[in-house]
């Protein structure tokens, strides 16, 4: 666990819980990243900083994947992006509040990676459920959840580094 500051870093575009996020993370006290390719308007708060990434292929996705470090919460749907952040040890949750673990994201990125080469051989598949109300609860419990794991670990290492140094 690093000294710098827990940050949330929303992967912008398409996420419609960018709302959500700004009230949790105001009433925690957590600086968040909203991170697009192009401008895109946020909420006047010197917590809540907009990051213009560029109009690269992925550029969003690789300012976040450069920043995201273990204390951190992203907020992305992008499996490839979320796989990229669950390795460099950051929280991952996708806008529906389902965690992407180091224990479920190679099955995920897998399912992924198999969908997309049936599309593109032309296979029907359907594309992932609408977006529900219910997940808009689901979500705010899990990103609430979340900080709330990453304040406890970071007090637990602060008082065994301090009982370590006293002792």
């Amino acid at each position: 666990m690093t000294d710098t500051p827990t940050r949330i870093y929303v992967d912008a575009d398409a996420c419609p819980v960018k709302d959500e996020i700004y009230r949790v993370a105001l009433r925690h006290g957590v600086p968040v990243s909203v991170v697009a390719g192009n401008f895109i308007r946020v909420p006047q708060d010197p917590l809540i900083e907009r990051i213009a990434a560029g109009s690269g292929m992925d550029a969003a996705d690789d300012w976040i994947a450069e920043r995201a470090k273990p204390g951190d919460v992203v907020v992305t749907s992008d499996i490839p992006l979320a796989s990229r952040c669950v390795k460099a040890g950051a929280d991952v949750i996708a806008p529906n509040g389902k965690p992407f673990t180091e224990e479920s994201i190679g099955m995920t990125l897998a399912v992924r990676n198999l969908m997309t080469d049936l599309r593109s051989a032309g296979e029907v598949t359907g594309g992932p459920r609408s977006f529900a109300p219910r997940d808009r609860s689901t979500f705010l419990s899990a990103l609430d959840q979340t900080l709330r794991r990453i304040q406890r670990r970071r007090a637990d290492a602060a008082a065994t580094s301090q009982n370590s140094s006293q002792g």
